[in-house]
């Protein structure tokens, strides 16, 4: 996604002005007119278009949509009914503490947030063109998320380090779309701050300058 091409949307209409004609007040007059068109017309849609749709990183609701077609991708997560089971909570609706339920009669569907959206979406397109190697994995991961690593651990399986807390919601995504980055038949694993030791600074360092764990 970093490779995304730069597009030139401007329309110079005057320079079909033919030199011969540059004394002309009525033509150029006319000209200005539709180069005024040309530049609201023209140039300010396909600008807002390469935002609002082409690119991912920026798009907006439908430009979100239109991509989920293409790239083949559901935009939302399936929420299962709780079926017969029964369902612990409060009153006749089974409310929980915050007035929400525990569980649900039946099947939903639970949409994501803009963001998120664009998440799955560049997920799906590193999944796409990457050839599902250490290198491109790790390209992708820089590229969506801005940290994390690969490791490939050379028996089919490989496992996707990020060295920082994630939100509840990006661990869902990630484990709800399956979409990083691997070869055909190799098992991904998702290590979220794999170390969780305490400590102080990226070293975590404990009061002698120690680590407290291995």
């Amino acid at each position: 996604m970093s490779g995304v091409q730069e597009f030139d949307y401007s329309v110079d209409v005057l320079r079909a002005l033919l030199w011969q004609y540059e004394e002309w007040p009525d033509l150029q007059a006319l000209l200005s007119a539709k180069q005024e068109w040309f530049t609201e017309n023209q140039t300010a849609f396909w600008s807002n278009w390469y935002t609002d749709v082409f690119n991912l990183k920026t798009a907006n609701e439908f430009g979100c949509s239109v991509w989920g077609v293409i790239l083949g991708v559901a935009l939302s997560i399936g929420q299962p009914g709780t079926g017969a089971r029964p369902v612990w909570g409060f009153g006749a609706f089974n409310q929980n503490f915050n007035h929400g339920n525990f569980g649900r009669d039946s099947a939903g569907v639970a949409g994501l947030s803009l963001e998120q959206k664009r998440l799955v979406l560049r997920l799906r397109y590193w999944q796409l063109t990457s050839d599902g190697s250490a290198p491109y994995a790790n390209r992708a991961l820089q590229d969506v998320f801005g940290t994390g690593y690969v490791l490939d651990h050379g028996d089919m399986t490989i496992s996707y380090v990020f060295p920082d807390a994630i939100t509840s919601e990006l661990r869902q995504i990630l484990t709800e779309f399956d979409l990083l980055p691997r070869p055909a038949g190799v098992q991904v694993n998702i290590l979220i701050n794999p170390r969780n030791d305490f400590g102080f600074a990226p070293f975590y360092n404990n009061f002698n300058h120690g680590a407290f764990g291995a």
